[in-house]
């Protein structure tokens, strides 16, 4: 299995934006994308207010790239959330069970 690591920092002043498009778009569905395991959806803390992630336990490789496309290393994003995004990361591991 593959853990799929997300972050994101959202622009200044977009934060209540960005948590919504996170709570009603996002979440919801990378609960429903076939192929993902598990998922932890990260929200802000007081200290970190415009960083969100997640990490994702994707069945394999081939679960992921049917998702994301060959370029799984790129942190793809909605075009709906571009606006209201500075910057975003990508990481991926092999699970330890």
């Amino acid at each position: 299995m593959i853990m799929r690591i997300f972050q994101v920092m959202t622009k200044k002043g977009k934060e209540e934006e960005f948590a919504d498009f996170f709570h009603n778009t996002a979440i919801p569905l990378m609960k429903s994308t076939d192929g993902i395991v598990q998922v932890l959806p990260g929200a802000p803390r007081a200290d970190s207010p415009r960083e969100f992630s997640f990490v994702m336990v994707w069945k394999d490789l081939a679960s992921l790239k049917a998702f994301v496309g060959d370029d799984y290393r790129s942190p793809h994003i909605d075009p709906s959330e571009a606006d209201l995004v500075e910057y975003r990361t990508i990481k991926h591991y092999d699970l330890v069970e």
